[in-house]
């Protein structure tokens, strides 16, 4: 009697569970979920005619070529003495385009078996890309120049106060020229006035005054140099000495695709 009454109940269960899952089969079928849907007036699909239409991607003829580095390698054998190095980028006119090293050290240069080498990108002073054409490097080795402040003091009123005055180097034994001559004039900009070539090549410092105004240059015997600047609220005087211990070097031309 017991075994039946199990029996029984069990069936009741199983009964019930079945009604129930058929009971959800059925509403489900009855009440589909319902899914999201757009008329073509609430978002309305893009349309580009044939004449409006723009490729994704360009053709081959579009693509613009892409532009070589202007990159030129420059070399040349440094000159037998100690010193610092200030190297430039002159136009077929002779213009400073660039200055590349301004009192740089030997290993701020690639060094080869027999020369040091730098590169070039082909830009000017002002990051402008320069004119494809014919260039010239040429630069100095600077030696143990040195520098006096001389304090406050007034150009003297004569013929010697110029902007440029001419100084004998050292003659390089690897070039066949004599003892060049190069002209010396005074630079300067917002932080700091510098010795240069007349043709703008700084070869060494002279003072970190910002604010230059003008400057004045003299010779004082055949190795040194007066200078006098504006720095606003007086004039003040420097001299620089051992100036002839200079080397001229030339790097050669080159092209500049």
């Amino acid at each position: 009697m017991l075994k039946s009454r199990i029996a029984d109940h069990r069936l009741q269960i199983v009964t019930l569970a079945f009604c129930i899952a058929f009971a959800a089969i059925a509403a489900a079928q009855e009440s589909p979920t319902p899914t999201l849907s757009s008329t073509p007036e609430e978002f309305p699909s893009p349309s580009v005619s044939p004449e409006e239409s723009v490729p994704l991607s360009p053709t081959p003829e579009q693509t613009p070529p892409l532009s070589p580095a202007r990159s030129v390698r420059i070399s040349f054998v440094p000159p037998p003495m100690e010193g610092t190095i200030s190297l430039g980028v002159y136009d077929e006119a002779g213009k400073l385009v660039r200055v590349l090293h301004q009192n740089a050290q030997l290993n701020d240069f690639a060094i080869g078996a027999d020369a040091l080498a730098t590169r070039w990108d082909g830009k000017d002073d002002r990051h402008q890309d320069s004119p494809s054409g014919r260039y010239h490097a040429r630069g100095y080795l600077i030696g143990p120049l040195k520098r006096q402040d001389l304090g406050e003091s007034s150009p003297p009123s004569t013929e010697s106060e110029t902007n440029v005055v001419n100084v004998r180097l050292v003659r390089n034994p690897l070039r066949k020229d004599k003892r060049p001559v190069v002209e010396l004039a005074i630079g300067f900009d917002s932080e700091e006035s510098y010795l240069k070539t007349s043709d703008g090549l700084p070869l060494f410092k002279v003072s970190e005054t910002p604010n230059v105004t003008r400057t004045r240059i003299a010779a004082k015997g055949e190795n040194a140099v007066d200078i006098w600047q504006d720095e606003g609220t007086s004039m003040h005087q420097y001299r620089i000495s051992n100036v002839d211990q200079m080397m001229a070097f030339d790097c050669g031309d080159f092209e500049l695709k």
